[in-house]
């Protein structure tokens, strides 16, 4: 072959046609990788140092439409797949090219390899939260070109555009930015009916719907799915009654929205026929009584299904039942719900094995606005709930919310493989992740820079803010695909930025809020807990404290629920297994904050190997900055922790020297969150606006003064109180055993036999086992070992509704128990087993 350039690459297509979607948009991202390598696509195989032949199969013919193949052959490589799995190939090649030392030599280098994806359904959510701040990205073509473009190269295959996110309406009767809150008027004006928004007229809404019918197209074009969240239908009273509304909406009576929505949306549909799906708030958030909401949203999926072709329906599942769902059933083929992954947090991978009490289900109530979700429903509201039945007809694809990263970088290959893996637990379709920056400027807070930087070296556009999410991106769409990837498909960007100190300090660091936030969870809701800025629970009981209406009594730091109260311990639950030399086997305070430290340590080690300098130095100093500050909460965390144990302690009367302690690590915390103040003062806004509240607002110093006070109180508790020291209950290691697991089914009964062996002959082991439903309870079976092994027989009538959920509880003679099988080193483990039972 003819070495005209360096990289010269020749396109040759079999099968089908290069104009099959998305095949046209991934040569093209070929051809500006091999040009800004210095090389060009050329039409003559023969001048081609390399030629891509593209083997484009019917989606009909392959097992999965999305999988393909690379081969090396005499001349070049194939790619070999349906279109959109074809389309990855292409995009592989061109990701390669653009990362690789030697361009043209790593073509000629590839090795064969077959690439299939795990998770149907790889999704991101973007919200529209303010008009200051959101509309300059939500009408730029250029924003949604490459924002896209970057999505789909690493195989994010959905994007969901939230509007009405903004508020939760039936919560909020002061209502101001409501732009594209009852979204309708905002995009259609409809013949029969005088429904408008104040100050928007009819070229602003065909401004507004060129921009969605662009998004939806630009995403179809790259084979991405495209859906429209609506999750505000209130129009009145929460709405018009608010005097100081910023866009009131005039001329629709409540009698007539459900009408109106049904006609308006399909509208919608029609004139963006590439808006794959609509997501749905159905509970009473989204303004309709429960009393109504059958009617309300048969209304409006009948209206989905006049559009004229088929359109996906989903649910955000927190409060539907057997009405609502039998409604969308009637009304459209393809149903699914989407249900919070970690409440409104991101926790570690798995999925919570017990909801708090507080999301228990409760009798039904005569409250018509909210009684079926607040009461027979509740358990529906953070989890999976009961919707993971074997006989279904309803998807199901997690959301992961925004309570716990908002705008730190975090970004860890570990952690998102177990998104890959279970996000498709019982046999859900994947998981949907709420981006970064997805609520800024929410509830009328969009001042200041969108990003949040005030250091111009750092700020970036609302068009280009989405750059500083880059690696996020790209590994959230690869091990979402496969979580077994091959980490070159990220080093080889690292690579050329900031290499191994990148990984190593963000792969530490993202690990500290999900395993914060799963074990100390201070409030479900993120419009008050927010660990990036944390407000502060003091130690001592406040019932007016920022939690109390999410948490137990009394109201303070050692009655905190973990997220999962089944695998984890509370402060109070904890010091009550010391004291009386009972401990439960459940993850202890001590244990997470001795984890978060080691992170921490980790991440900040690694992070300072990071080059302030070079040609990407403003990206380099977003990751060293960040990383610095969750390496610090989390060591403010850890200390915080520390400081609740022993000042539980000291109230249960175990020694004044606890109470010293108490205040030494609450120092140490206050201490940690002072080097935040200092590293982010000039670099990040002052006021870092995520809502309304103050708790979703402000900046680190605010809680610095929050911190400031709880010392002077515990001072003046020491001021008033002398004591000798005491003992601290001693905490004894598990000494290392190695313990398997397995379960097997029993012909011809069915039933199923769990098991654990490698335990010592007097081992004795308690069984836990429920249906995968969050509704249904634990039952416990406890049997002693026997040549080493310990059984129980579990009947399958029990458990054929739903696939069967177990782990045990191992307790050895001499040492505290302790539960398997356990999150693992990496914390990125499921820590039960799930068997099926279809």
């Amino acid at each position: 072959m003819n070495d005209a350039t360096s990289l010269s690459v020749a396109v040759r297509i079999r099968g089908a046609g290069a104009d099959e979607s998305p095949l046209p948009w991934a040569i093209e991202q070929l051809r500006r990788a091999v040009q800004e390598r210095g090389g060009a696509l050329v039409a003559d195989e023969a001048r081609a140092r390399a030629v891509v032949e593209l083997q484009a199969v019917p989606a009909a013919d392959v097992v999965n439409e999305e999988a393909f193949q690379l081969a090396r052959t005499a001349d070049g490589i194939t790619v070999r797949g349906a279109a959109r799995g074809v389309a990855y190939g292409i995009t592989e090649l061109a990701d390669r090219i653009l990362f690789a030392v030697d361009p043209a030599q790593e073509l000629l280098d590839l090795h064969d390899a077959e690439f299939a994806p795990a998770t149907p359904v790889r999704s991101v959510l973007r919200a529209f939260s303010s008009d200051a701040l959101d509309l300059d990205w939500y009408r730029d073509r250029e924003f949604w070109t490459a924002y896209l473009d970057h999505l789909a190269a690493h195989r994010i295959n959905r994007v969901q555009l939230a509007l009405g996110m903004t508020y939760n309406y039936s919560h909020d009767p002061g209502v101001y930015d409501n732009y594209f809150g009852f979204a309708y008027p905002f995009l259609v004006g409809l013949p029969g009916w005088d429904v408008h928004a104040v100050g928007v007229d009819a070229q602003e809404r065909a401004r507004n719907l060129e921009a969605l019918r662009f998004a939806s197209d630009a995403a179809a074009e790259r084979g991405m799915e495209f859906f429209l969240s609506l999750w505000n239908h209130a129009v009145q009273p929460e709405l018009e009654a608010n005097e100081n509304l910023k866009y009131p909406i005039r001329g629709l009576a409540d009698s007539d929205t459900a009408d109106y929505a049904a006609q308006a949306l399909s509208v919608i549909l029609r004139e963006c026929p590439n808006i794959a799906g609509v997501t749905f708030r159905v509970h009473y958030e989204g303004g309709v009584h429960e009393a109504l909401r059958t009617d309300f949203w048969t209304t409006v999926f009948a209206g989905m299904a006049s559009c004229g072709r088929p359109v996906k329906l989903d649910m955000h599942a927190k409060g539907v039942d057997a009405p609502l769902l039998q409604a969308a059933r009637s009304a459209l083929d393809q149903v699914s719900l989407s249900p919070k992954y970690w409440a409104e947090h991101q926790g570690l991978p798995y999925h919570q094995a017990r909801v708090r009490d507080l999301e228990r289900a409760r009798p039904a109530d005569t409250d018509d606005l909210a009684g079926v979700t607040r009461n027979t429903r509740r358990f529906t509201r953070y989890g999976y709930g009961d919707f993971l039945a074997n006989a279904r007809d309803t998807d199901l694809i997690f959301r992961l919310w925004p309570g716990t990263q908002r705008f730190l970088l975090w970004a860890d290959p570990e952690l998102f493989a177990g998104y890959g893996r279970e996000s498709t637990i019982g046999g859900a379709l994947g998981v949907e992740l709420c981006e970064p920056l997805t609520f800024r400027g929410r509830k009328n807070s969009g001042h200041g820079p969108r990003d949040l930087y005030v250091d111009e070296q750092l700020h970036q556009s609302s068009r280009d803010d989405w750059r500083k999410y880059a690696y996020t991106y790209r590994i959230w769409g690869r091990l979402l695909y496969n979580p077994c990837a091959d980490p070159e498909e990220w080093r080889r960007y690292l690579r050329g930025t900031v290499g191994e100190a990148v990984e190593r300090a963000l792969s530490a660091s993202s690990r500290i809020l999900p395993l914060t936030t799963v074990a100390l969870g201070l409030s479900a809701s993120c419009n008050y807990y927010w660990p990036e800025v944390p407000t502060n629970l003091p130690l001592l009981a406040k019932p007016d404290n920022s939690y109390a209406f999410d948490m137990p009594e009394p109201f303070d730091w050692a009655a905190a629920s973990p997220f999962d109260p089944e695998l984890f311990e509370t402060t109070r639950q904890f010091v009550e297994g010391l004291l009386e030399g009972a401990p439960s086997g459940r993850i202890t305070p001590r244990v997470v904050a001795d984890t978060i430290d080691g992170l921490a340590d980790e991440a900040l080690e690694a992070a300072a190997s990071i080059d302030p300098l070079g040609d990407d130095a403003p990206q380099r100093r977003r990751v060293a900055l960040d990383v610095h500050i969750v390496a610090h909460l989390g060591r403010m965390f850890a200390r915080r922790l520390r400081a609740g144990v022993h000042f539980e302690l000291f109230q249960r009367g175990a020694g004044g020297s606890h109470l010293e302690a108490a205040i030494e690590q609450l120092q140490a915390a206050r201490d940690a969150l002072s080097v935040i103040v200092d590293e982010a003062d000039g670099i990040y806004f002052r006021d870092l606006g995520f809502g309304d509240r103050p708790t979703e607002r402000g900046h680190w110093r605010d809680r610095l003064m929050q911190l400031d006070e709880e010392l002077i109180e515990l001072q003046a508790i020491r001021a008033a109180r002398i004591e000798g020291p005491a003992p601290d209950p001693a905490v004894v290691d598990l000494p290392p055993v190695r313990i398997s697991l397995s379960e097997s089914r029993l012909d011809p009964s069915g039933d199923f036999r769990l098991q654990a062996c490698g335990l010592p002959d007097d081992g004795e082991v308690t069984f836990h086992v429920r249906p995968l439903n969050q509704g249904a309870q634990w039952v416990t079976t406890t049997a002693t070992s026997s040549e080493g092994r310990v059984g129980v027989v579990i009947p399958a009538e029990a458990f054929s509704a739903y696939p069967l959920q177990w782990y045990v509880t191992v307790r050895l003679p001499g040492s505290p128990p302790v539960n398997l099988p356990g999150l693992g080193d990496n914390l990125c483990g499921r820590p039960y087993r799930v068997v099926s039972t279809a």
